[in-house]
């Protein structure tokens, strides 16, 4: 089974620490020791801290890499629009199982996000600030950061500011999942699209960005533009936090002065010399090929004009050893589980493109490679959030990158190579936030080919050329569980049971995964 990140691994930095400053003298920075690194910090007019975040091009480091100056913008004009306080959101919902930046921002420089949330809820008359947090560690230290300062939730305050926590899940880290949780929903997108700046928590305007952002505003705002743009490309100036894991000696977070070139930053993290490819931004990022890696730098720009993406700062490389479509097959697996179950493109479009996938893997020759590209282009721009949109990418992106590797499978026997899971998946065992725990198994003696299991849970169960269900037993998502009990319920000839699954069972998926070290073609098509 893929291995999974600690939620504060190794952290390291190139060059002079912004960000990462006093990490060499304590594990985590309290209130005293956060002021004895960084100093007071005076408060910012709202036109002044929008024109500080222009003058250093700061944008959004979860992903989107939105313009932060205008989200500042829109939120004040709508807040005076409408004549109400607007709130400020940190997004700490760090829910990449390759992505732990914001987390180890949240667990050892707490104040410093706090520091630049701070000085946007007192530039915009905000009342109201929110951390939203989705692991135990994160929640703690955000909490007494909270109350080292004495901030509370509590009523006729000047500020009322609470941590919320949100189950650890893909689509929790979501911009308009988190609202919703916030306003006291599920931690699920609403399915419209609304942006936050018109109305976010409470229906008031906000401004929610992520924790990094807030902690590179706070650096800038006590540095100054003139000494921030020292560091880093002109046009992209400062650092950026990056994750290194995937085939790497040393899994770290590290701080880098934007324009680093990339193979120096996989060098210090003892990639292989020569990878396979390089994903960049993550499971809802791009691969680069080893010549285009060697030759790039990290900048969102430059990235992007290599075919790569900066996204929130996942670097992942993989050796010469590994089938980097197998590897790419358990991350498409593990993104169609973690679908929030609510709209077709997302609970049905992504199990479909992982079997596509598998079926390309399993020699379906050029038939099976055309659906799979039809099923990805069916997916996208129709989700109710980005989450088919960002896996859709990540499969496309697997098959363009990694042609030779493609061809062996379509055309002729497989690459030959073992899947070794280097890439780092959430440790969903049963019981987990994904996982109902249980599985759907189809008892061959009693089926008789109804197919109204297929009817009712196709994202779980589709029926083969023989008009029998295609897999024999397949693990549940709590999003699915209520439909995989009435299919058992309504199945005419009692052949689908809902069991607990072992132990020791592979992580949720609504497909098998390959065990581990293990090339698919060693295992057959597993077709029925």
């Amino acid at each position: 089974m893929n291995a999974s990140l600690p939620d504060v691994p190794e952290v390291r930095v190139v060059g002079l620490p912004l960000l990462t400053s006093g990490f060499d003298l304590v594990e985590r920075l309290d209130l005293g020791m956060h002021l004895k690194v960084h100093g007071p910090l005076e408060p910012i007019a709202g036109e002044h801290l929008a024109a500080l975040a222009e003058q250093i091009s700061l944008r959004g480091r979860g992903g989107a890499g939105f313009p932060f100056a205008k989200k500042l913008r829109a939120v004040a004009e709508s807040a005076i629009r409408r004549g109400v306080r607007p709130v400020v959101v940190v997004n700490g919902s760090e829910d990449e199982p390759a992505c732990r930046k914001d987390t180890v921002l949240i667990n050892r420089a707490p104040h410093l996000i706090l520091d630049g949330a701070l000085l946007a809820a007192e530039a915009l008359g905000a009342r109201t600030l929110v951390i939203g947090v989705t692991r135990d560690s994160t929640e703690a230290s955000m909490q007494s950061a909270l109350a080292e300062r004495g901030l509370g939730n509590r009523r006729g305050s000047s500020l009322r500011a609470r941590v919320q926590r949100n189950p650890v899940r893909m689509v929790t880290g979501e911009s308009s999942a988190l609202v919703r949780s916030a306003d006291g929903g599920p931690p699920l997108p609403p399915g419209r699209k609304v942006r936050t700046s018109d109305s976010g928590v409470g229906g008031a305007p906000t401004l929610l960005s992520n924790a990094e952002t807030f902690a590179q505003l706070a650096v800038a705002a006590r540095i100054g533009p003139d000494r921030y743009r020292r560091t880093g490309l002109r046009d992209e100036p400062g650092t950026v936090l990056l994750t290194l894991s995937g085939a790497v000696a040393r899994p770290m977070v590290l701080e880098v002065p934007t324009g680093v070139p990339l193979r120096y930053v996989l060098q210090l993290a003892g990639a292989p010399p020569l990878p396979q490819g390089v994903l960049t931004g993550g499971y809802h990022g791009k691969w680069l090929d080893a010549v285009t890696a060697h030759d790039a730098v990290v900048s969102r720009a430059a990235l992007e004009a290599c075919g790569g993406a900066l996204g929130a700062g996942a670097i992942l490389p993989i050796g010469p050893g590994t089938c980097p479509l197998g590897e790419a097959l358990h991350v498409a697996n593990w993104l169609a589980a973690e679908s929030a179950g609510q709209c077709g493109p997302c609970y049905l479009g992504l199990p479909a493109a992982a079997r596509g996938l598998a079926d390309v893997l399993d020699g379906g020759g050029p038939t099976a490679l055309e659906a799979l590209r039809e099923v990805t282009r069916a997916v996208k721009r129709r989700g109710a959030c980005k989450h088919p949109d960002g896996s859709a990418a990540f499969i496309e992106s697997s098959i363009a990158a990694f042609t030779d590797d493609l061809a062996a499978h379509v055309l002729g026997d497989g690459c030959g190579r073992p899947v070794e899971g280097v890439l780092p998946l959430q440790d969903d065992s049963p019981g987990g936030e994904a996982s109902s725990g249980r599985r759907l198994a189809v008892d061959w003696t009693l089926c008789q080919g109804h197919g109204l299991c297929a009817d009712i849970v196709p994202e779980l169960i589709q029926l083969g050329p023989d008009g029998f269900p295609s897999v024999a037993e397949a693990s549940v998502p709590r999003y699915s569980e209520a439909r995989a009990q009435r299919a058992v319920r309504r199945c005419p000839a009692l052949a689908l049971r809902l069991e607990e699954a072992p132990g020791a069972a592979p992580p949720p998926t609504a497909l098998p995964m390959l065990p581990r070290g293990r090339s698919r073609r060693a295992l057959g098509s597993g077709r029925q």
